[in-house]
């Protein structure tokens, strides 16, 4: 969707401007339907209480990502970014920095409740 939005912004600023905050919208309605998915392909259906603490877990997690990389795309609005590196080049070094922090929540479950 990052990608997306970059093309719209540079190739077709009326569209993009047009569209405004519905973009952000689109990409948080395909992960809620990624959630209902994934709930739906492990087997959660019969059990509310687990499909439950599920998609609060991954809205959490949603939640999480977006608010950091929001932060990460504001200081990066207010940095001098050398010409090389504005647009497409630098969204995918945030994007890729925001992804490796995750790293740091692996095993956090297995750990807690292992």
């Amino acid at each position: 969707m990052q990608f997306v939005e970059i093309v719209l912004k540079k190739y077709m600023p009326a569209l993009y401007s047009a569209l405004g905050i519905y973009l952000p919208l689109i990409t948080t309605n395909c992960a809620v339907l990624g959630v209902t998915i994934l709930n739906i392909d492990n087997g959660y259906g019969a059990a509310y209480i687990e499909a439950l603490i599920c998609a609060v877990g991954a809205g959490v997690g949603f939640m999480l990502a977006m608010v950091m990389f929001a932060g990460v795309r504001e200081r990066m609005e207010s940095c001098d970014i050398p010409k090389f590196m504005q647009g497409l080049p630098i969204t995918l070094v945030a994007a890729s920095l925001v992804s490796v922090s995750f790293l740091g929540f692996t095993g956090i479950v297995e750990t807690i409740f292992g």
